[in-house]
C-alpha cells in the first residue's frame, strides 16, 4: 500500500489488531474516532469535567505506537489503570513524585510531560472523582485536552508524539456530546453505555447535549455539530474510506452523524468500502448486509441533499466461507446489493477459527486490492 492513506471511521477496540498491523507496516492511516463512551471509567471522567470521551482515542493511538521505538515502560504506563480499590487516588499521587521507580524507564523528557499532567489533573480533580479502574492513557489526553482550552488537537498530537504513533487520529466531536437512539418500539435512549443491550432495532440514531446519567430520556433533543474543517481536510486527502467492523451504530454510524459529513465523503472519489461485522453484534438485531449498507447511506445522506449511493458506498467485503453475517450471503441478498450499485469482494479476511475476528494482514491486502486493482 506504497503511498496509501486509508480512512476509517470507527471506534472502539475491533479495529485494534488492523490499527497495528497498519504500523507495523508503516501504512500512515487515519483514524476519525467515536468520542461517546458514558460508561466505566470514562462516565467518571466526562461527568467530573464535562468532556468528550477519550478512551477509543488513546485505545486507538497505542495502537498505532511505533513499538520499535516507543519504551516498553511509556506503553505500559499509558496502558496501565489504577486499582478498583480505595487506594486508586493514592496510586495516582505515588506517580506525581519523580522519585518513582516508574520513571527510570522512561526517558527523561517524555517522563517530565507525563508527570506535569498527573500534577495538573490531582490539582484540577474534584473530591468526589472517582478514580477506580482509570486510565493513565485517559487522564494524559484529559488533562491535556483542558488545558488547550479544550481544544484535542494539541492533545492529541502530545499523546501521538510520546508514542510515535504511524497514524492520524482525530475525534468525531470536540464538544462532549451523547448518542442517543429512537426504538423501534417508540423508546428513546441517551447513553452509549445503554446500547449493549438494547430492547428493541434502532430506528434512528442522534446526538445530543442531554445528560444520559441524571435526566429522563424523554427530554433528549437532536443536534448535528458540523463536521470539523480537519477532519474534512482528511477525508478529502483519504486513498481509500472504510465503514469497518466494530459495534454497528455506537462505533461506525456514531462518526457519520456530524453535519456535512456525507458530503465530503462524497467529494473524494476514492473507493467507499463496507467491512461489516463476522459474528454476533447486539446492536444490529439482525439486520441483513442490505439493511446495514442502506443504514450508512442514510446516515451519510441525513444532513444533506440526496447524495448518490455510488459516491458513499461502493464495495462491500466480507467472506463467504468464515464470515457469518445476519441474513447470510445468499443470492437475494446478492441481488438486492447489486440492485444498491454495490460490488461485493468476497476474500479470506475472517479467522478461520474465530468467526468474529477478521485477520489484519488479509483484510488490509483486500483493501489494497480494491483501491490499486478494482477501483478503476
Amino acid at each position: 500500500m506504497k503511498g496509501a492513506r486509508p480512512l476509517f471511521f470507527s471506534g472502539g477496540t475491533a479495529l485494534k489488531g488492523i490499527a497495528r498491523e497498519l504500523a507495523r507496516q508503516a501504512i500512515w492511516s487515519i483514524h476519525i474516532v467515536t468520542t461517546f463512551d458514558s460508561g466505566g471509567s470514562s462516565a467518571a471522567l466526562r461527568r467530573a469535567f464535562g468532556i468528550p470521551a477519550v478512551g477509543d482515542l488513546r485505545n486507538r493511538l497505542l495502537a498505532l505506537a511505533d513499538t520499535g521505538k516507543t519504551p516498553p515502560a511509556l506503553l505500559e504506563l499509558c496502558n496501565h489503570r489504577l486499582g478498583t480499590d480505595d487506594g486508586a487516588k493514592g496510586e495516582l499521587q505515588k506517580l506525581a513524585d519523580p522519585d518513582a521507580s516508574i520513571w527510570q524507564q522512561i526517558p527523561a523528557d517524555d517522563a517530565a510531560i507525563i508527570m506535569h499532567a498527573i500534577a495538573l489533573f490531582l490539582k484540577e480533580m474534584p473530591d468526589s472523582f472517582d478514580a477506580r479502574g482509570a486510565s493513565i492513557g485517559n487522564l494524559l489526553l484529559a488533562t491535556s485536552y483542558l488545558a488547550n482550552h479544550r481544544d484535542f488537537v494539541p492533545a492529541i498530537t502530545m499523546f501521538a508524539n510520546l508514542i510515535q504513533a504511524r497514524g492520524t487520529v482525530l475525534p468525531v466531536d470536540n464538544c462532549g456530546l451523547h448518542l442517543g437512539a429512537v426504538l423501534a418500539d417508540g423508546a428513546i435512549v441517551c447513553g452509549q453505555h445503554l446500547f449493549r443491550q438494547l430492547p428493541a432495532p434502532i430506528e434512528k440514531l442522534f446526538l445530543t447535549v442531554h445528560d444520559p446519567w441524571s435526566q429522563s430520556p424523554k427530554g433528549a433533543i437532536a443536534c448535528a455539530p458540523p463536521l470539523t474543517a480537519i477532519n474534512g481536510v482528511w477525508i478529502g486527502s483519504a486513498t481509500a474510506i472504510c465503514y469497518p467492523m466494530g459495534s454497528f451504530y455506537s462505533s461506525v454510524l456514531a462518526n457519520l452523524l456530524p453535519r456535512g459529513t456525507g458530503w465530503a465523503v462524497a467529494q473524494n472519489v476514492c473507493p467507499k468500502i463496507f467491512i461489516p461485522n463476522s459474528g454476533h453484534d447486539p446492536e444490529l438485531h439482525g439486520l441483513d448486509l442490505c439493511g446495514q449498507s442502506r443504514a450508512i447511506v442514510a446516515a451519510l445522506c441525513e444532513q444533506e441533499a440526496e447524495l448518490p449511493v455510488e459516491r458513499l458506498l461502493q464495495y462491500i467485503l466480507v467472506d463467504s466461507v468464515h464470515g457469518q453475517y445476519p441474513g447470510g450471503l445468499g443470492p437475494e441478498v446478492r441481488s438486492r446489493l447489486a440492485q444498491m450499485g454495490i460490488n461485493i469482494v468476497d476474500r479470506p479476511i475472517v479467522d478461520a477459527d474465530n468467526p468474529c475476528r477478521h485477520r489484519p494482514d488479509a483484510t488490509l491486502a483486500a483493501i489494497e486490492e480494491i483501491t490499486t486493482i478494482l477501483h478503476k
